[in-house]
């Protein structure tokens, strides 16, 4: 009896907490659902702002979000898994190799601001790229970069020892047992870190404010070295500097951003799920 009362008020509990988390989220769905969704026409979608952006579309908005997100994923997934593929797979337990894990969760918890100040210095003063998407992206890639080498580490460790083992066994090397045999199976973990990173990237506003976004731009960007206009930020500015902006415009933004990094997330989502069906174990 003592068991099974003890096992109802820890489900109890977890039900309750599970409760506190999960309705906050719905209620910011349903306020951006009710307050934006007259305002998701296929004008404001497609269109170019106009009047100062109290008119208009937000589409260069959206094309500048889909651009930073996609060039700095690109950028940071690859370093990072094969960072983690260094320190899991390669690296020795030496004072090394645990400065460098060490400096990876202290850089984990910088704050995003600190990472748009170093990518205004280095990128666009120091190296001359200028307010661009492409000192955007790797200001991102950056600060994203604790979060892919982590869940990589993670993802490769999960994958059982015994298949190193029977690969190296039969005359295998190290790196074809790794790209041919640990990689494929550790696919769907690391795809983990990277929706997490796509859903992070796609709502930062403090990077992109020193390197990357314009307040006004009326045309899309021709190369990664023009400014552009993003989301996070233009939802900023309309919902602090501009006056007699129509309510139903700033929440019609947010619910966009919103909807753009659940497709994007659900993407990576379908093909996590395709790549573990293909799982052995």
């Amino acid at each position: 009896m003592k068991t099974q009362t003890s096992q109802r008020i820890a489900f109890a509990t977890l039900f309750f907490f599970s409760l506190v988390v999960f309705v906050p989220v719905v209620s910011i769905f349903v306020i951006l659902i009710r307050e934006g969704a007259s305002a998701l026409t296929p004008e404001f979608l497609t269109a170019m702002p106009t009047e100062g952006m109290r008119g208009g579309g937000i589409f260069p908005a959206i094309v500048g979000t889909l651009l930073i997100v996609s060039c700095s994923i690109s950028i940071t997934l690859p370093v990072g898994v094969m960072a983690a593929i260094y320190l899991n797979e390669y690296a020795r337990d030496n004072l090394l190799t645990r400065i460098i894990r060490l400096s990876i969760v202290n850089l984990a918890g910088v704050p995003s601001v600190v990472y748009g100040l170093f990518g205004l210095g280095l990128f666009v003063i120091m190296l001359g790229m200028g307010v661009s998407i492409i000192a955007g992206a790797l200001t991102l890639s950056i600060m994203e970069l604790p979060s892919i080498i982590t869940t990589s580490t993670n993802a490769l460790k999960s994958v059982p020892a015994s298949f190193r083992e029977v690969s190296l066994s039969l005359g295998v090397s190290r790196w074809r047992t790794i790209r041919h045999v640990v990689l494929p199976n550790a696919v769907p973990g690391i795809l983990t870190g990277a929706i997490l990173s796509i859903a992070r990237i796609a709502g930062e506003t403090a990077p992109i404010l020193f390197t990357a976004a314009a307040f006004y731009v009326t045309k899309l960007p021709e190369s990664l070295s023009d400014q552009v206009m993003a989301l996070p930020y233009h939802l900023y500015i309309i919902s602090t500097q501009i006056p007699n902006m129509p309510a139903r415009l700033t929440y019609g933004t947010a619910l966009t951003l919103v909807l753009l990094v659940f497709l994007m997330s659900l993407s990576a989502i379908i093909l996590r799920i395709v790549l573990r069906r293909r799982k052995k174990w």
